[in-house]
């Protein structure tokens, strides 16, 4: 970290002294804090968290596609990792070089854009369940819906059934407990404060997270061995085409390899859609024309128009594409280097990590008019480059399931709007946006975001 050690005495960018009070500012409010520090040191900048040292950021279209043009021989993610505790050592967030881009090539067909396009009526269905209140309470007029806890109920039924092909649904409700007390477990401040990771006979949040994430791999695990048992069969989900890639691969993962990945295909899978389809629904349901809009294109549409059709609809993709610029489910992208590199001009060593803040670049004034507004419109006028709108991240390690998480946010917003008549709750309906916190893998509103039902659509 030499390189870093000099820019302290420099007048190029500083590191941040006071670590834990950083981490609990980013912690409170992830937005504010990256603003903050660009306004205080400019761009580039330094950002340092306990366990995980500093960072050099940027949040220019300039400086994403200097990261992003890397060469994929000399960068890595960061080791330590916040996230790691969750997903695990073996996750394909975490894993470089030759084992990156095998698991990689092995988990890419399961994500094709073909492959995804049968998910569509999966991803209606699931939905439609959660409106008739299978998971929760029935969306009936006078209802009070909580966005949060259904979005992530219909998305973790979709994505239950990619991974898994699940359709026991003694099956999906194991999944789906063990998965929410998983997510619930691993707080802001865990992730944060490594130094907060440790046990007091039982009780603490660290001891309640690992009790937590020792059930979901029990049921993981318990999984595998039953899928192994009918290897040879033609696979028709993500786990059964892992196996069957592995039959023949002397660099097979262990058991214990394939939970990790299993377990990041579920978390990353679902929660950070179900994030966005929460502010797609607040973002439209704050802008009436926005919202007059979209309903109006999905009238034309029709109430039999095909997954794929309402997928095509372009404002349904600019309504999601607006909602992801202004709240991108994963704010930071980092790369730690194993040679020398600079980052807008600032040189970096090897073992020195860069990174984009996602939130800055997709309000960079450079490219964005208006950037606080929420404007679907502008993805009508222009088609946008891929450092100057990451959502999903960018260059070779750009998000595995990014079409797929497209492809349900469009269909299941599509679903909901074509169904309902939603309003939000007074504390929502006017006012400041909600702070965006981090949560488990990605980042949402600090509360459940609530609506009421109005009445349904009339077809």
């Amino acid at each position: 970290m030499a390189s870093i050690r000099a820019s302290e005495d420099s007048a190029g960018p500083r590191a941040p002294r006071w670590t834990v009070l950083h981490a609990l500012a980013a912690g409170i409010d992830f937005d504010r804090y990256f603003r903050w520090r660009r306004a205080r040191e400019g761009d580039p900048f330094y950002v340092r968290f306990p366990g995980f040292g500093a960072a050099l950021f940027t949040g220019t279209a300039v400086g994403a596609r200097e990261m992003f043009r890397a060469p994929m021989e000399i960068t890595q993610p960061p080791r330590p990792n916040p996230i790691e505790p969750m997903v695990g050592a073996a996750s394909l967030i975490l894993a470089s070089g030759e084992r990156h881009r095998r698991d990689r090539a092995l988990l890419t067909p399961a994500f094709h854009s073909l492959r995804i396009r049968e998910y569509g009526e999966l991803i209606r269905d699931a939905t439609m369940r959660e409106m008739s209140g299978e998971s929760g309470r029935a969306w009936v007029a006078g209802a009070r819906i909580d966005a949060r806890a259904a979005a992530r109920a219909l998305t973790l039924r979709v994505i239950s059934t990619v991974v898994f092909g699940v359709d026991n649904e003694q099956r999906r409700a194991e999944y789906t407990a063990a998965v929410t007390d998983f997510l619930t477990a691993f707080s802001g401040p865990l992730m944060l404060v490594p130094a907060l990771r440790h046990g007091l006979l039982g009780h603490s949040p660290w001891d309640r997270f690992q009790a937590a994430r020792t059930r979901l791999d029990t049921l993981l695990r318990a999984e595998i061995a039953r899928r192994r048992r009918t290897v040879g069969t033609q696979p028709t989900d993500v786990l059964g085409m892992l196996l069957s890639a592995a039959a023949d691969d002397t660099a097979a993962s262990t058991d214990d390899e394939l939970c990790e990945q299993l377990r990041t295909l579920l978390v990353a899978g679902h929660e950070s859609t179900a994030t966005a389809l929460v502010w797609a629904l607040y973002r439209l349901h704050r802008a009436p024309e926005s919202l007059a809009r979209l309903r109006a294109e999905l009238r034309d549409a029709g109430p039999d128009a095909s997954p794929g059709q309402l997928a095509g609809l372009p404002y349904l993709d600019a309504v999601c594409q607006e909602t992801l610029r202004l709240h991108p489910p994963v704010p930071i992208v980092v790369r730690r280097l194993t040679e020398p590199y600079a980052l807008r001009g600032v040189a970096l060593a090897s073992g020195d990590t860069m990174g984009i803040a996602v939130p800055l670049l997709h309000s960079d004034p450079d490219v964005w008019s208006d950037a606080g507004r929420f404007d679907p419109g502008r993805f009508i006028e222009r088609r946008y480059r891929p450092f100057e709108f990451a959502p999903f991240g960018g260059g070779h390690r750009r998000c595995v399931g990014a079409a797929l998480a497209d492809y349900e946010l469009r269909i299941a917003l599509a679903t909901i709007l074509g169904h309902k008549h939603l309003r939000l709750t007074p504390r929502y309906a006017h006012g400041r946006v909600p702070v965006s916190v981090p949560h488990n893998i990605s980042t949402g509103p600090h509360r459940p975001i609530s609506f009421d039902v109005v009445s349904d659509v009339a077809h």
